[in-house]
């Protein structure tokens, strides 16, 4: 079985990125960190990559220089039981960064984030269309998710 690893590129703060990361998430660390070799475009010694596990999920990070950024074509999501738990990641993740619309964020490297209540996913998975499109419309007027909102609306 292949093994599926998700791949950030930074321009140079792949470590301060992770170390960010790791810090915010339980069950995280940093794995691993290469340096780049002489005759490569970035300096000798400079980190390379940082393998790194998010709740156990494994990421690497590259300093990969200046032709690098993110858009919000990539996101990660973050499901989450509880607002405490919402609140919690969404003002650790826009400290430096921007809150953007709809439980989704940038963070201070550019990385978009959705910070999303489990709930909120169950609702608009719902067979009843009205329900759905009562869930919707609640998200869809917010910034943060609010769940006790979408729940009235859902209701």
């Amino acid at each position: 079985m292949p093994q599926i690893i998700s791949f950030l590129t930074f321009k140079d703060q792949a470590e301060e990125a992770a170390k960010f990361y790791t810090s915010i998430f339980p069950n995280s660390r940093i794995t691993n960190i290469t340096r780049y070799p002489k005759d490569l475009p970035l300096p000798e010694g400079s980190v390379m990559t940082v393998s790194f596990e998010l709740d156990g999920r494994e990421f690497v990070a590259l300093n990969g220089g200046p032709s690098f950024s993110f858009s919000q074509g990539f996101s990660i999501s973050v499901l989450c039981e509880t607002q405490e738990e919402i609140d919690t990641y969404w003002n650790k993740l826009t400290e430096g960064g921007q809150e953007v619309a709809c439980g989704w964020l940038t963070d201070k490297f550019g990385l978009s984030w959705q910070i999303t209540p489990n709930l909120l996913m169950q609702m608009i998975s719902d067979s009843d269309p009205i329900r759905v499109q009562k869930a919707m419309a609640a998200m869809m007027t917010m910034i943060k998710i609010d769940i006790a909102e979408i729940k009235r609306a859902w209701d």
